[in-house]
């Protein structure tokens, strides 16, 4: 009686019996493959977000779909046996791409070029094949960035004065995580170093010997990632291009900087017209004591003293000159004769 029973039950729910079985099987032959965990990626560069089939009946209905999971937008779209790249959001355009070479075996792995920080987050790749459909979750877990800036223009500074080159790094990397910082400046076709940091260390010794005793670092500054360097007493050999390069793990980064030509300071063009002044007034005082000495021009120098007391009238020649034929005689404006003769 019992058998009997079962056998009535079974013939009754047959068909949905044979249903469950079959997505059983469909979905144990449809499982959608991703990565083993989260990925980190460098800013600005490219990665690979990975979904694939272990095995692909027919292309024929084929859909794959990548979106992002926590606001749906359209990264990437194969559709009745091609890419729909006008589907995709204007954000990803020209930097999302299937390798649609490999689709045929079953991979639906998403490129992603110039990697923004916005990019970080959870992305779904749907798969869809006839009756099975099956998904992945991606996640960006971190954007890595190592971005170096400086000045924005190039500096021009006076000989003798000191100048500061701005070199900063923008990271989530920690300064005592940066290997090396570097900076350099270009000579001909070369580059000769001016300072070198590395391993949370200044080496002095390492700078080229025309900016020995001349550079330094702000080492207050390093740990908020400030590595700008303070040039002291600038010479005229000075001027030209200088590179900042950081190096952190596969991260690296540059900025670069131009000191122009050098002029002088105020203080310099200051000592500059007092040593033309003194050089003018000695040479005035030359053409003076030759006139005197050798010329019948009158030269008048004026002297205050008090009444009764002696004066003394200065009047040389060089002891060297010929004293035949000498003749010397004082006068006086406004009396006709001589005051004395010799």
């Amino acid at each position: 009686m019992l058998v009997l029973y079962n056998v009535v039950y079974l013939k009754m729910h047959l068909p949905n019996f044979l249903l469950m079985s079959a997505l059983l099987l469909i979905a144990d032959g449809f499982t959608v493959k991703g990565p083993s965990g989260p990925l980190v990626v460098p800013l600005g560069g490219s990665v690979l977000l990975p979904c694939s089939v272990d095995s692909l009946s027919s292309l024929e209905g084929l859909e794959v779909e990548w979106k992002r999971s926590d606001s749906q937008t359209l990264i990437h779209l194969y559709q009745d046996g091609d890419i729909r790249p006008d589907s995709q959001h204007e954000d990803y355009h020209d930097r999302a791409h299937f390798f649609t070479e490999n689709i045929k075996q079953g991979n639906f792995s998403l490129l992603m070029k110039n990697v923004r920080q916005e990019d970080k987050g959870q992305y779904t790749c749907t798969v869809h094949s006839g009756q099975e459909t099956g998904e992945t979750v991606v996640e960006i877990k971190d954007v890595e960035r190592l971005i170096v800036s400086g000045s924005d223009q190039s500096l021009s500074v006076y000989v003798g004065e000191d100048v500061t080159l701005n070199c900063s790094v923008d990271s989530h990397i920690p300064p005592e995580h940066i290997e090396e910082v570097s900076w350099k400046k270009r000579v001909k076709d070369e580059h000769i170093t001016v300072l070198l940091y590395q391993n949370n260390e200044t080496f002095p010794d390492s700078s080229d010997e025309q900016y020995r005793d001349r550079v330094e670092f702000f080492i207050d500054e390093i740990h908020r990632g400030n590595f700008s360097l303070r040039l002291k007493r600038v010479r005229t050999e000075d001027k030209g291009l200088y590179m900042c390069h950081v190096f952190a793990g596969r991260f690296s980064d540059n900025t670069t900087i131009v000191l122009q030509q050098m002029g002088f300071s105020s203080l310099h063009i200051m000592v500059l017209i007092l040593c033309i002044t003194a050089c003018g007034s000695a040479l005035l005082v030359c053409c003076l004591i030759y006139c005197r000495n050798n010329t019948g021009f009158r030269v008048e120098d004026f002297y205050f003293v008090s009444k009764g007391n002696l004066m003394v009238l200065p009047c040389f020649i060089d002891p060297q000159s010929q004293t035949e034929g000498l003749k010397i005689k004082w006068r006086r404006s406004g009396l006709k004769g001589p005051v004395c003769v010799y």
